[in-house]
């Protein structure tokens, strides 16, 4: 009761103030749920992302609807699952023939099947279209899949082109955000004057390629025997330094007490200690945890009291609607993420759903098409349920976990609780069922 009172004391202040808070939204990109100090990783230190789970509102069991980095940002955006929203994959399968990726973006022929990918997720309202409409100026730094951001009407400034001959699959010029510094940020902060701003920090970080400063990566390779592990937690510490930098900019810049930091990643990775620059099975595109999970965190000065929770759900799709409900905008009807400060609605929520799906979209329209698997959150219990129709062994059983007693899915319990299966899957096909021929 008395977080909640806190909160409802900020609201009249912000609308006595009639002044929005400013936004700094950051996108850890490829970072398993884990690997945080604050997470209790034994060798990866990350103190500014420390501090800010420390004086926020953290859900140590958050959750992305889907593993994979395009489909998860859309989701973000559009607060939707990637079966309403349609884009399932970082890029489209092209009819056999075509030509290579690259070319097709720019081949008249071709290049619709990439832009209509955009404009399909464009047909539902979304966050960015929220923002502006409410008199923010905005910035798009680091990843970004839909093509020219300012172009496409999302964002006031953008680093990304867009443009195929920049490279512009997924960022171009905006990835260079935090591994070659914050410039953009901080003059963008100082172009803006009376109207609040919102900040996309979708830094390419820890993603590969695990190239860290020299001295950063000696720092982990004395902590291991594994270059591999090695260079993959320097870009984790890389990460949480670049947060840093922004953080001291924010307070220098008397911008801190005015700003909503919302903190979260787009999808889980596990190292491949034999790879470099890989991920291992059960990570990144599958629906296991280590996929899957993630921390999220909302810290506002002075506004938000921290509270750490590790027991309660909480997904990307929450997002746009807590963020919604502290700045005092307005949501469109159908959305199934909550406001995350209201903890009657947290404590109620039952469950959580979400899918995996191949990298490419294989029939743009069609989800069912490119989906892998399904999963569900119930409390301490979930379901994994392969999409088998896609695959051309025999039909493989959907697996039950504990996760209080088994958070890394060790033990498939489906065998011995099938009255619980049964019960989770009819409540995962009332949720969506995939279409079939």
């Amino acid at each position: 009761m008395k977080a909640i009172l806190v909160l409802l004391l900020s609201f009249s202040t912000l609308s006595a103030e009639n002044k929005k808070p400013n936004i700094l939204f950051l996108l850890s990109d490829d970072q398993a749920w884990g690997d945080y100090g604050f997470m209790g990783h034994p060798h990866i230190e990350t103190p500014a992302i420390d501090k800010l789970a420390a004086s926020g509102l953290t859900f140590q069991r958050g959750y992305t609807p889907v593993p994979l980095c395009r489909p998860s940002i859309a989701s973000i955006l559009t607060g939707r699952h990637p079966h309403e929203h349609h884009v399932t994959g970082n890029d489209p399968a092209l009819p056999e023939g075509s030509p290579n990726p690259p070319a097709a973006r720019v081949d008249p022929e071709f290049s619709s099947i990439y832009t209509n990918i955009t404009k399909e997720w464009q047909k539902y309202p979304n966050w960015m279209q929220s923002l502006k409409e409410n008199g923010y100026r905005s910035l798009q730094t680091g990843k970004w899949w839909e093509g020219n951001p300012v172009e496409q009407g999302h964002f006031t400034k953008g680093m990304t082109s867009g443009l195929p001959q920049d490279g512009g699959r997924h960022g171009d010029k905006g990835l260079k955000i935090g591994r070659e510094g914050i410039t953009p940020i901080k003059d963008f902060i100082a172009e803006s004057k009376e109207e609040p701003w919102f900040i996309w920090y979708g830094v390419y970080l820890p993603h590969a390629p695990h190239n860290a400063p020299q001295k950063l990566l000696d720092k982990y390779l004395a902590k291991t025997d594994n270059p591999n592990l090695a260079a993959y937690w320097a870009n984790c510490e890389w990460l949480d330094r670049s947060i840093a930098d922004l953080m001291t900019h924010l307070e220098e810049s008397g911008e801190l007490e005015n700003t909503l930091i919302i903190y979260t990643c787009d999808n889980g990775w596990i190292q491949d200690p034999e790879r470099q620059n890989r991920f291992a099975p059960r990570s990144k595109r599958t629906v296991y945890e280590g996929g899957i999970r993630t921390p999220i965190i909302f810290s506002w000065k002075n506004k938000i009291l921290p509270r750490v929770d590790s027991i309660n759900l909480a997904t990307n799709l929450d997002i746009w609607p807590t963020a919604a409900a502290l700045c005092g905008t307005a949501l469109p009807k159908g959305l199934s993420g909550i406001n995350l400060t209201n903890f009657g609605e947290v404590e109620n929520r039952k469950a959580i759903y979400g899918a995996g799906y191949q990298h490419d979209i294989i029939a743009h329209g069609s989800p069912e098409k490119s989906l892998r698997s399904r999963y569900l959150i119930e409390g301490d219990w979930k379901l994994i349920a392969p999409h088998t129709q896609l695959l051309e062994e025999d039909p493989i059983p959907a697996s039950l976990y504990l996760l209080t007693k088994d958070p890394y899915e060790r033990r498939d319990l489906a065998e011995k609780a099938p009255k619980r299966v049964k019960a989770m899957m009819q409540k995962l096909d009332s949720w969506w069922t995939p279409k079939t021929e």
